[in-house]
């Protein structure tokens, strides 16, 4: 079609989307021109910045509802008019958000930028960055369906109309569909994948909150430890064993650039107990302290991840190196498990809007519950009931895409070691899984561990050419080996690296002479079975306490 009658097109007259029981309120369209906008790569995730100048594009917004519910579902689309690849492409969302928030907003803008007709979905949640305005109906009860639809309906809904919109103003339907998204959005996309296999030929699956109905408890775990010892530790006592993990672990592999690439071998052997009583400099204090047990046994839970309080292991914790705290960059402004603020003099916990709001809302229905007074016990029992109700609504840890793989679908999942808000080892069981259940995981997924890389962003080695290995496999049939990547470490020096697909390592080869040249680097797959159970999982980090003796049960029986 002609750029003038692309123009011309873009009225709600021309668009006539349906989606089977539901009702179509109304359908707006409008032109955009003269958009700029930088768009930086940590909020493209898998794609390089890029800076939108004067561009133009139709804006379509589609309103719908399902009979017999009070939902009103929001789903907006940039159509640009100058430069469509005749590809189709839906962006995720995050947190509580399904979509149509900033971050969405940028994904779309960088979309359109690339050619593509974007998509985004609210699931008719809003784009309130907490669940408060939805979540109960009434107090006892929970908005059931609205979570559905954040869950996953509104997900396959989001496909029809694109697909449709899409025809309808170009003119014939997209060549390809893909999905992108992280965090709440890589949830999004493996729901895609185990629930609708042919809504998307590709899909992107970042850092997935893949466990939800557990994970929103962890977020919340560092919290009540500290409220179960009667005691928060400064930022800088948390920081300062954070930096000595990496000073200790960073040359593992053998390059020291700041980045911690083997984080299991670095919690096998790093302990924090060892390092209480250590004097540090306190910036928030401007004074010299020393490391109080405390911050060792916060440390220690958040990396371990919720256990029972007769030591069972429950939810995996985050990577020795993840920032804890906020105060490193590669955590980008995000909120952190074991923030704490200090600013009356004494410590009290930073609270994390993931687990702090699913609790009261959604496990205990009653939105003035009280959380700062949970002992050990009631905590475990509601994270025991969050996953009995929740876990068949909105997790996905189904490994069965069996269908996907028929279907001829493509995905993609990355997830950063370093991340600060969701452990990558649910990542990596989870794709083990898969591995397990479906012959030939190598012909339609892969995932790549990411040494360095904070939640979706941040740290070091953002996968800028994921994406494009994902387009490339879903269109051309090329397998995606290794990702190069670049970056430049804490002396200023720009490396030049390889990401490798799961469950092989990067390697530097010292004969080669030069770690910051990418064909210095190789992809080795396990090299021996204790390598090997290490990657089986066999080796999970498990308890609050690094000691496997009766030191262990005597620093458990502390909280």
């Amino acid at each position: 079609m002609a750029l003038s009658s692309l123009v011309e097109a873009c009225v709600p007259s021309t668009f006539s989307p349906s989606i089977f029981g539901a009702d179509i309120l109304s359908v707006e369209a409008s032109m955009v021109t003269n958009y700029s906008v930088d768009v930086p790569s940590t909020f493209r995730f898998t794609a390089p910045p890029v800076g939108i100048q004067n561009a133009r594009f139709c804006n379509v917004t589609v309103t719908y509802t399902r009979p017999g519910y009070t939902d009103v579902i929001n789903t907006e689309a940039w159509f640009p008019v100058d430069n469509w690849n005749g590809r189709f492409q839906a962006v995720g969302g995050g947190g509580f958000v399904a979509g149509r928030f900033f971050l969405s907003y940028m994904e779309l803008a960088g979309a359109m930028h690339d050619g593509f007709a974007a998509i985004t979905t609210d699931a008719g949640v809003g784009n309130a960055t907490d669940a408060i305005p939805w979540a109960l109906l009434s107090p006892g009860n929970v908005n059931l369906h609205k979570l559905q639809n954040l869950a996953s309906t509104s997900l396959n809904d989001e496909a029809i109309i694109g697909k449709s919109l899409v025809e309808s103003f170009y003119g014939r339907p997209p060549s390809y569909s893909y999905w992108t998204g992280c965090s709440q959005g890589g949830r999004q996309g493996l729901m895609l994948a185990q629930e609708y296999p042919t809504a998307y030929d590709g899909i992107v699956a970042g850092a997935p909150a893949i466990t939800w109905s557990e994970l929103v408890f962890n977020t919340f775990w560092p919290e009540q430890v500290m409220r179960m010892l009667g005691e928060s530790p400064y930022g800088c006592e948390l920081d300062a064993i954070t930096a000595a993990a990496v000073s200790k672990c960073d040359g593992l592999d053998g390059v020291p650039d700041g980045i911690v690439s083997d984080v299991d071998e670095c919690k096998a052997n790093f302990d924090p107990f060892n390092l209480v009583g250590t004097t540090i400099h306190c910036a928030q204090t401007n004074t010299e302290m020393p490391i109080s047990r405390a911050a060792a046994v916060v440390a220690n839970a958040t990396w371990g991840g919720v256990i029972s309080p007769t030591g069972e292991h429950l939810c995996n914790g985050l990577s020795i190196d993840a920032d804890l705290t906020g105060n490193s960059p590669k955590s980008g402004g995000q909120p952190c498990l074991a923030a704490t603020n200090c600013t009356s003099g004494t410590c009290v916990p930073e609270r994390n809007p993931l687990g702090s709001l699913w609790i009261p809302l959604f496990v205990s229905k009653d939105s003035n519950y009280n959380i700062d007074n949970m002992t050990h016990e009631q905590f475990v029992s509601l994270f025991r009931a969050s996953k009995k109700q929740y876990t068949s609504i909105i997790s996905t840890d189904d490994p069965d895409l069996s269908e996907f793989k028929r279907a001829g679908g493509k995905m993609l999942t990355f997830h950063g070691l370093s991340d600060n808000i969701i452990s990558p080892k649910n990542t990596e069981q989870y794709y083990r899984k898969v591995s397990e259940t479906v012959d030939g995981i190598k012909d339609f997924y892969h995932y790549y561990p990411i040494p360095g890389l904070g939640h979706c962003g941040g740290g070091y080695q953002q996968p800028i050419s994921l994406f494009a290995q994902l387009q490339a496999w879903v269109e051309n049939g090329t397998v995606p080996e290794n990702l190069p990547v670049s970056f430049t470490d804490p002396d200023g020096v720009t490396q030049n690296r390889i990401l490798c697909s799961w469950p092989q390592k990067a390697k530097f080869d010292a004969g080669c002479g030069d770690a910051a040249k990418a064909e210095c680097w190789v992809c080795l797959a396990p090299a021996n079975r204790e390598e090997w159970l290490t990657y089986k999982g066999e080796r999970a980090y498990v308890g609050i306490d690094t000691q496997k003796s009766s030191k262990s049960k005597t620093r458990h029986d502390e909280l």
